[in-house]
Order: C-alpha cells, then structure tokens, then sequence
C-alpha cells in the first residue's frame, strides 16, 4: 500500500496540507484523464465543454483564461474540437474581431457522457465523507482559492 495514504503514526511528522492538495490533484487527474479518455475527450477539452455548456457563448481569450491555459493553447484545443464537430464559431454582432465559441448540439450527448463519468470519480472519491463535511470542504477549498488569489 502507498504510505502517503496510511494516516502518520506518533513518530512522523503529518503530511503537509500543499503536498496532500497537491498528491490529490495528482490521483484525482490520472483517474479522470483516464475516464475522459474512454470517451476521446482530455482533461482541459472536457473543462472547455463544460465552461461553453454552462456560460453559452465565449471568446477565445475567455474560455482560456476559465480554463487556465494560454490562449494560444486554447486556440489550438478549439480547432481540434471544432473539426470533431463538438464546437461552432461566429462572429460577434457587436465586435467584428471577436469570434464567439459556443459547445455544439452534437457535443451534449458526448459532455454529459463524461459528466457521469466524473461524477462517478468524485462519488468514490467522497464514499467515506458525510453530506455536512462534503459542504464544509466545498467552502474550505473556495475560502483557499480566494485567499491565494489576493
């Protein structure tokens, strides 16, 4: 068994909060990287989709910016799901720079497909925490976030 999961006894020294956050980032990405690539997506396409889901419409530089990578990496990203079909372009009525990217009608069967996929990671990841403790940490990591954003 990996000895970062057993709980320190007496003698250790307890396991720093950065490296837990960070051992869990680890894990938490492979097994979704591995579930998301059953279904031909990757990590950052299958956040792309999802940020065009649930804001509708973006630019290019705001759906990098959401999805933390650069905006020539988004580039690229949305040229590959565009040829597969999962993302639509046009134009922006009221700047005739701007395109606006929005997730394609033929997308939602393949992003709800890894929504349930994804929500079967997070369910087994979360077995053994309560409702109340699950909300608790939900604000926990928010509070975290914020703090390191100032």
């Amino acid at each position: 068994m990996d000895t970062d999961t057993l709980a320190p006894d007496a003698t250790q020294r307890p396991l720093g909060i950065a490296y837990l956050i960070g051992r869990l980032e680890h894990v938490l990405g492979q097994q979704l990287r591995d579930s998301l690539g059953q279904h031909g997506l990757t990590a950052s396409q299958y956040s792309m989709l999802s940020l065009l889901q649930a804001h509708g419409q973006l630019s290019n530089a705001q759906l990098a910016e959401r999805s933390l990578v650069s905006p020539q990496a988004a580039n690229e990203m949305v040229k590959v799901m565009q040829g597969k079909g999962w993302i639509e372009r046009e134009p922006d009525p009221g700047h005739g720079r701007i395109i606006r990217l929005r997730l394609s009608a033929s997308a939602l069967p393949l992003l709800l497909a890894c929504d349930r996929a994804v929500a079967q990671q997070e369910q087994r990841m979360l077995a053994e925490v309560a409702l109340d403790e699950r909300l608790q940490l939900q604000q926990l990591l928010q509070t975290l976030l914020s703090g390191l954003a100032h």
